[in-house]
């Protein structure tokens, strides 16, 4: 039986054959992921990776400009270009 404070299912569990033969559990807390871009899959900056980024400020937690949080800068580069040349036709 594990011990009380390992029994939480905010760890993260894995299980492992030790060098003697035996199958035992390994516990960790899990972390949290960077952001991604929604087109281009790279690494959105400016966006919090801490374990308390909810209790942070809306304003805190993504960039301030449109679709801040969902599309990086060259992306959104990219998609602004794109919906101009479709109004202008």
């Amino acid at each position: 039986m594990p011990e009380p404070k390992l029994r939480s299912r905010s760890f993260k569990r894995k299980k492992v054959r030790t060098p003697g033969g035996r199958i035992a559990d390994h516990y960790w807390r899990s972390t949290s992921r960077r952001y991604k871009c929604a087109l281009c899959g790279g690494v959105l900056h400016g966006c919090p990776t801490n374990k308390y980024e909810e209790k942070e400020a809306k304003t805190k937690k993504r960039p301030e400009r449109p679709y801040g949080g969902y599309l990086c800068h060259r992306c959104l580069r990219m998609a602004l270009k794109n919906k101009l040349m479709q109004e202008a036709v």
